[in-house]
């Protein structure tokens, strides 16, 4: 079962290993997750450009619905793009779908629930059928659960974190890959973190979880590049959402108390990640395949 940092109240003790050595790792590891997981509250500016730099393209975006995904969908839209976003919560999945529209970008919404093969399935058929065709793939739906030992972390939401995390993205690249073979090429990005690089005491479930993610991505990308398919992914640090408030709370740390101490002193903002994702997907990054880009502000230097 997912839980969040409301399910059970602080242990001073696991509160005073957080905040040291592996405790700021571990911030930035509840951040990444959490900027999949939650809404971004930046405003759309401007009117979508029909003539954008991805006029023309079929974007597909997994936890589309908030956060990363909500930026990245609304980023693409502006650019021209035909989009379609997913995820499981369909009213905040409509919300994003109305803000887009009403700023004139092409965009639509589906119900999707990433942990089961014959929903992902679906969803990428539809994009299909409706767009024509599948240009980009970010593979960005994920969940953070309570902080734990490896020997407390329970069976469930071990098995949970892997379905969301790791299986998703495997669903999403198995259904893409055929047609982006079909097609002469395309991009996946998936979504990483910093916690796909550190090993974290008391985030084990979900350091596994995106270790997984790196080396999908890279063995992808190996076979598919003679396709003319580009695979990558990326890894964030903190980013500001509701669910890295949470978390700080948890820790009773402040944004203040902990944000300088990061190597690039302040949280980042989801417009930012969606930027680096924007790039990784675009014919601009033609020479990039298997990489991750580092969005840490230089945390992994």
């Amino acid at each position: 079962m997912t839980k969040d940092f409301n399910d059970s109240a602080p242990d001073t003790t696991n509160r005073r290993a957080f905040l040291t050595g592996g405790g700021l790792a571990l911030a930035s590891a509840v951040a990444a997750g959490a900027a999949t997981a939650n809404t971004s509250d930046t405003e759309l500016s401007g009117q979508a450009n029909p003539n954008g730099r991805f006029s023309g393209k079929v974007v597909a975006i997994t936890g589309g619905n908030s956060g990363i995904g909500k930026a990245t969908a609304e980023a693409f839209a502006m650019e021209g793009a035909k989009v379609f976003i997913t995820a499981r919560r369909d009213a905040l999945g409509k919300e994003v779908e109305s803000a887009i529209r009403a700023k004139g970008g092409d965009v639509t919404w589906m119900v999707t629930d990433v942990r089961e093969a014959a929903q992902v399935e679906r969803f990428i058929n539809a994009v299909v059928e409706q767009g024509g065709k599948l240009d980009v793939l970010f593979n960005n739906a994920g969940i953070f659960m309570t902080p734990a030992l490896v020997e407390d972390i329970s069976v469930e939401n071990f098995q949970d974190m892997m379905a969301t995390n790791v299986e998703g993205v495997f669903y999403g690249m198995k259904y893409a890959l055929p047609q982006m073979k079909k097609q002469g090429g395309g991009s996946i990005v998936n979504m990483a973190s910093v916690a796909a690089h550190r090993g974290f005491g008391f985030t084990g479930h979900y350091s596994a979880s995106k270790h997984a993610v790196r080396g999908l991505t890279k063995a992808a990308a190996k076979v598919s590049a003679k396709d003319n398919i580009r695979v990558n992914s990326i890894s964030p640090l903190a980013v500001d959402t509701p669910m890295l408030e949470e978390s700080f709370s948890y820790q009773g740390v402040t944004y203040e108390q902990m944000a300088p101490n990061f190597v690039t002193p302040r949280i980042m903002d989801a417009h930012e990640m969606a930027v680096g994702v924007m790039f990784l997907a675009s014919d601009e990054a033609s020479a990039i395949n298997g990489m991750d880009l580092d969005a840490t502000g230089g945390q992994l230097a």
